[in-house]
This record gives C-alpha cells, sequence and structure tokens, in this order.
C-alpha cells in the first residue's frame, strides 16, 4: 500500500510548496519518509490505512523538506548571560566590522597584491601597522586561531628544543586544547618548573641548559590559583631571557587591548603590557576578549615573526580575506579606545551599565504580563553574568534577568521548547525556573522571546 516515490514526485507537483524546492531535495524527504514507514510497518507498528495515503505522506515530506532547506548555522538569542559564549559563536561583530566584510567579499580585493609597486603583496600588511601601532609590537602577523598561533611559535623556534614553562601555567582550554599536548605536536620538548602554586626565578635559572629553545609563560585566562602563590613578573623573565640570549613567548590566551579597571572590573593583562614587558613574541585570540573575528593573532620582535612567516605551515594556518577584513576594520575601532568600548560588542556587553541591563528585564518582564496569560509566570530577579570565553575566570558581573515558569509544564520541557522555537532561545534553568539573563539580549530581541513563549502558553493549551 506504500506510494512510490515517482508517484509522490508526481503528485507533488500540484503543490505550491514544492514549487521552489530541489529535486534532490524533495527526492530525499520522500524516501526518508517511506523508509520510516516501511520500517514501521515491518516492526509490527500501529499503521492505519488512513496514515499511508498520499495527502498524509505528503504534509510529512513537507516537514521533512523544511528541515532540509533550513541552513543548520542559523542565528539565536543568547539569554545565558555568557558574553563571549564559545557554543555559540563567541564574539559578536560591529556594525562596521560587518559592513567591511560585505564590501571586500562582494568584490577582488588587494588581498596579496601590492598597488604601489604593482606586484605580489603581503597577505598580512592590512592588519599588521594596525597591531604594531596598537600594541606597539615590531612585527606582527595573523593565523587562524591561537592554538595555530601557539603551535606555529613553537615548531618555528622550538622543535627539537626545550621550552621551559611554570607546572602551574599547564592550561587545558575548550576542546582539550593542552599546552602540553601542542607542545608535543610542534616537536618542542616541555621542561617544567616550579610546582603547581609556586615558581620562583631561580627555578627557570637553573632550568635553562645548553638546548633550551625558549621561555614561556601561559596566562591563567580561564583558571585562577589563589592561597599561597608565588610567579615570576614578566619583565623579570624577560630580563632573564635576555640576558641568556634566549626568546620569551608569552600566550595571553584570551588577549586585550582593553584596561577594564577604567570601568570598574578587575585588571587584564593587556597585549601593550606584555610588549611594553619585553617578551619575544606574544599570541592571543581575536574572537574572545578583542571582540573580533576568530584569529589568532602574533606580535613581537622583528626576528621571529622573520623566521615564522618562512615556516611552511604559516600558509596551512593562514586565514582567509573575509576574517582579514573584519580583523582590520575591528584593530581600526581601537584607535579610539571610548568609541571601541561602544562600537564592539564584546566590550559593550561586558561593561554594561547594571540600570541599562534592568531596563531591559523590566521591559521583557512588563510585556510578558501584557499577555495576560494565567499560566505563565514572570518576574524580574537578580543574577550574575560571566565574560566567557575562558577569561577574567573570577569576575561575576551584577546583572538582572527574568525568571519564566508555565503552570502545567516542566521546566526542563519549557527550555526545550524555547530552543527549538524559531529563532532558538538559550537560556538556563535554575531553582525550577527558565532563566533569561538580559545582559546579552538585545532589545531588538525582546519582541521574539515574548512571541516564543506566547506561541509555547497557547501550544500547551491546544
Amino acid at each position: 500500500m506504500l506510494p512510490g516515490v515517482d508517484h509522490l514526485l508526481e503528485i507533488s507537483k500540484q503543490d505550491v510548496f514544492f514549487e521552489d524546492i530541489p529535486r534532490m531535495v524533495l527526492m530525499i524527504g520522500i524516501r526518508e519518509v517511506i523508509g520510516h514507514l516501511r520500517e514501521a510497518i515491518r516492526t509490527g507498528q500501529d499503521t492505519g490505512e488512513r496514515d499511508l495515503s498520499d495527502p498524509v505522506i505528503l504534509e510529512q515530506v513537507k516537514i521533512r523538506v523544511a528541515q532540509q532547506m533550513r541552513p543548520h548555522l542559523r542565528p539565536l538569542i543568547n539569554a545565558s548571560g555568557v558574553v563571549v559564549h564559545t557554543n555559540l559563536g563567541r564574539s559578536l561583530l560591529a556594525d562596521e566590522v560587518i559592513e567591511n566584510m560585505m564590501r571586500i567579499s562582494g568584490h577582488y580585493s588587494n588581498l596579496e597584491f601590492d598597488l604601489e609597486k604593482g606586484e605580489r603583496g603581503i597577505r598580512y600588511s592590512c592588519v599588521e601597522p594596525l597591531l604594531c601601532e596598537l600594541t606597539g609590537a615590531e612585527a606582527a602577523m595573523a593565523v587562524n586561531n591561537n592554538a595555530g598561533a601557539v603551535l606555529l611559535c613553537l615548531e618555528t623556534l622550538a622543535r627539537g628544543k626545550e621550552v621551559i614553562v611554570s607546572r602551574g601555567e599547564l592550561v587545558e582550554i575548550g576542546g582539550s586544547f593542552r599546552i602540553p599536548d601542542v607542545m608535543a605536536k610542534s616537536g618542542a620538548i616541555l621542561k617544567e618548573v616550579g610546582t603547581t602554586n609556586r615558581t620562583h626565578m631561580r627555578d627557570y635559572e637553573n632550568a635553562i641548559g645548553p638546548n633550551t629553545g625558549l621561555l614561556l609563560k601561559v596566562h591563567m585566562s580561564n583558571y585562577s590559583i589563589v592561597g599561597f602563590t608565588a610567579a615570576v613578573g614578566l619583565a623579570e623573565l624577560a630580563k632573564l631571557a635576555a640576558d641568556r640570549g634566549i626568546p620569551l613567548m608569552e600566550d595571553l590566551g584570551s588577549g586585550t587591548f582593553t584596561d577594564f579597571s577604567r570601568y570598574g572590573l578587575p585588571k587584564e593583562p593587556t597585549v601593550q603590557d606584555s610588549v611594553k614587558a619585553g617578551v619575544s613574541l606574544v599570541t592571543f585570540s581575536g574572537d574572545k576578549l578583542l571582540g573580533g573575528p576568530q584569529a589568532g593573532l602574533i606580535a613581537g620582535k622583528k626576528e621571529y615573526i622573520a623566521q615564522i612567516r618562512k615556516n611552511p605551515l604559516t600558509r596551512a594556518l593562514r586565514i582567509d580575506k573575509m576574517t582579514l577584513a573584519a580583523l582590520e576594520a575591528t584593530l581600526r575601532l581601537y584607535r579610539d579606545p571610548e568609541k571601541a568600548v561602544q562600537a564592539i560588542p564584546t566590550l559593550r556587553l561586558i561593561t554594561d551599565s547594571p540600570a541599562h541591563i534592568a531596563e531591559k528585564a523590566e521591559q521583557l518582564a512588563e510585556k510578558l504580563r501584557t499577555l495576560q496569560i494565567p499560566d505563565l509566570f514572570a518576574q524580574v530577579t537578580d543574577l550574575r553574568s560571566r565574560p566567557g570565553g575562558g577569561s577574567l575566570p573570577l569576575l561575576e558581573l551584577p546583572s538582572k534577568g527574568v525568571r519564566v515558569r508555565i503552570n502545567g509544564m516542566s521546566v526542563n520541557a519549557l527550555e526545550y521548547r524555547m530552543r527549538k522555537h524559531q529563532p532558538p532561545v538559550i537560556g538556563r534553568i535554575e531553582e525550577d525556573f527558565f532563566i533569561m539573563d538580559m545582559r546579552t539580549v538585545n532589545s531588538g530581541d525582546i519582541a521574539e522571546i515574548v512571541n516564543a513563549l506566547r506561541e509555547i502558553s497557547e501550544r500547551k493549551k491546544a
């Protein structure tokens, strides 16, 4: 009784829904539905004759086709309160950055062409002067991400040689990226010094030998050791490295150009601080506290950057024109620090005022109350946000949010339905409430959240 694929293809021509659906997508949808029904019959599931009618099967095909036509990567509403959320795409790009990406992506460009000389140019020429200007470094370049930057630097400067690093700085970040593993892949030899909580200058001095290729300092951007601790300052370590003729590299991880202490937040080491302290190379991410696109940035001494550029791995890790366009536009915003904090979403959200966040929370709660849905409970609540992205591990930002509950529906079911809504709304569950932190919710998203909760409440009644 199951209809054939050709038969369903033919009758689908009579339905306007399928007019713009590619034949291949329609074929896949039909075969999946027929296969599902065949399996149901084979396993003895209750499948009445009505379920095998052409109209019912075509409705199932429509659902499958709609799912296939929807892009897998799509925008959503981040109500988690985590500003740089790795799972949700990390940093949002500034409007000017997006405009520049669109302009460059739609045209040919001088990506590797020197307009002055009329010959092949260097891919990094659009960002190197800006990175040097902003950080004080002699030279700079960019690769695909910070893990790539660390790997490239280690492989270039310390392959087959010892790299000295404090035991307390052998970090692991999300996705199982571990400093010891990257070091092993680069061919460098790990030499740990000190203890987990205390490392002294004498530990570095005693560890330096004829096969030492590099001193490595790793910023603990995603955790902190407190209590009985000791660490060697960057400037002191830079002096030791210079005296011994050994390069000093610092992996800043999240990396920032912004002194957050100016906004009442804990001070995070800046790239400028590292360069001023005398490091040979500093690596950091482009899409974390910098607020730009995914990239691994390397800044430092000319002689070492020149060596890195000649490494064949550089080509394997290079970034494309769209990333360069986004990175250049982001860096240009930093020429005016005050403008950068307002224009770059990551910085604006981290430094956002409690009053502004509370205003958004009250606006959402009021709109939900005006729906006059008896089973829907909504209340403004105090929350704590996080910068995210493996940065500022001890910092909790005071925030405001809205906690909601629908009587007769479990909070897990509510979370699931908010997540499956279009656009998806990503919040968190606390104390049997669905929580939405308004720090990371744009004012323009409030109407979408209200619409999602109204639809979910109405479907519950049905």
